[in-house]
């Protein structure tokens, strides 16, 4: 039986810390097990990327263990913070980097973020082979350190099957699923809005609000004052059988994420048969993609633009027609979406490879 270890961020499996990449690597644990892959998972405690001495250490006890020769796959909110732990481990055992998100986005004068870039830089070149969920991060990753392009690997995250979300008459029913950070937008989302009060519209936000409770606040206090208080819900992370059916109730997903590797929520409200609209950034229009016919199935708009977010959610609003014609696209796209077999796939023979 073929043998892979794999080392994850603690949290992995917390309810209330749902996040794409989460959802990525416990699939991936999963679909290996009915591929026949034999699976030790190892997962590491400490606030990664930023973990406390003590959390390096058990990381480093924890690699330390693995047996030579071994193939590893490590989060890549691990990985790429811990050089000097897995760099030296390289040359005794096969190391597949899974980089969910590249570590150090910040400009190039920004001295914390290109010291990231640096460390992160070290692991990427040391690994075996590097997984990333889009073509997007893959060609960011290239451009950014010396890695062999046969190296670098792309395996888009899958989706489960699920029903069609019925629809409203007017379209109303706004859906945005991401935790409530400053990446993700809700600020732009909420000044877009914020210029409609005039149509039949109310916001679900589904995601995590403790991660920065600040920034949740702001944004309440926000769409007080903007007199859209009442009309905008913040329900904090739901999973399972509870975000289905908010899924089931929403006409259209809504997203104006300041940056994005892949988006996995798009798929999940495609699956459903539900439009987007959302901000053309970094791996997002990939998750989107294009029905067989090649047009889209949603309005994808500039980032840090809330006046460009705001004409794509009135045009919604105000055309019936649009919105029929968006949701017969996305109920093609809908055909088009792969399973998480389908992920796992590639990165099976990305690890039989390097084994």
């Amino acid at each position: 039986m073929s043998v892979v270890h794999v080392v994850v961020p603690e949290g992995v499996d917390d309810p209330a810390r749902p996040s794409g990449g989460n959802v990525y690597d416990q699939r991936l644990c999963r679909e290996l097990v009915a591929r026949g892959w034999s699976v030790h998972q190892h997962v590491v405690t400490g606030p990664w990327p930023q973990p406390a001495p003590a959390d390096r250490a058990a990381l480093g006890e924890a690699v330390a263990d693995i047996p030579d020769g071994a193939v590893v796959i490590v989060d890549g909110l691990v990985a790429s913070t811990a050089p000097e732990l897995l760099v030296p481990e390289a040359t005794r055992l096969r190391l597949v980097v899974l980089v969910h998100m590249p570590l150090g986005l910040g400009p190039a004068g920004d001295e914390e973020a290109a010291a990231a870039r640096t460390r992160e830089g070290a692991v990427l070149s040391a690994a075996a082979a590097v997984v990333t969920p889009s073509e997007w991060t893959r060609q960011r990753l290239l451009e950014r350190h010396s890695l062999r392009p046969s190296r670098v690997h792309v395996a888009e995250p899958g989706v489960d099957p699920a029903g069609v979300a019925a629809g409203t008459s007017d379209g109303g029913g706004l859906l945005c699923v991401a935790a409530v950070v400053p990446d993700k937008g809700h600020d732009l989302l909420l000044a877009a809005l914020a210029t409609l009060r005039d149509r039949p519209w109310c916001c679900t936000c589904v995601g995590s609000l403790d991660r920065d409770p600040g920034f949740v606040d702001r944004l309440r206090r926000q769409a007080r004052g903007d007199g859209i208080g009442d009309r905008v819900r913040f329900t904090g992370p739901r999973t399972g059988q509870a975000l289905d059916t908010t899924y089931a109730d929403a006409d259209v997903l809504v997203l104006a994420s300041r940056s994005e590797t892949y988006g996995m929520v798009a798929t999940e409200a495609l699956a459903r048969g539900l439009p987007v609209i959302g901000t053309a950034v970094g791996g997002f229009p990939e998750a989107v993609g294009r029905a067989p016919d090649g047009s889209g199935p949603g309005l994808l708009v500039p980032p840090d633009d809330s006046e460009a977010l705001a004409d794509a959610v009135a045009c919604w609003l105000g055309d019936a027609e649009l919105r029929r014609d968006l949701r017969i696209v996305a109920a093609r796209r809908r055909g088009t979406l792969t399973g998480w077999s389908a992920t796992v796939e590639k990165i099976s023979r990305v690890l039989t490879e390097v084994r």
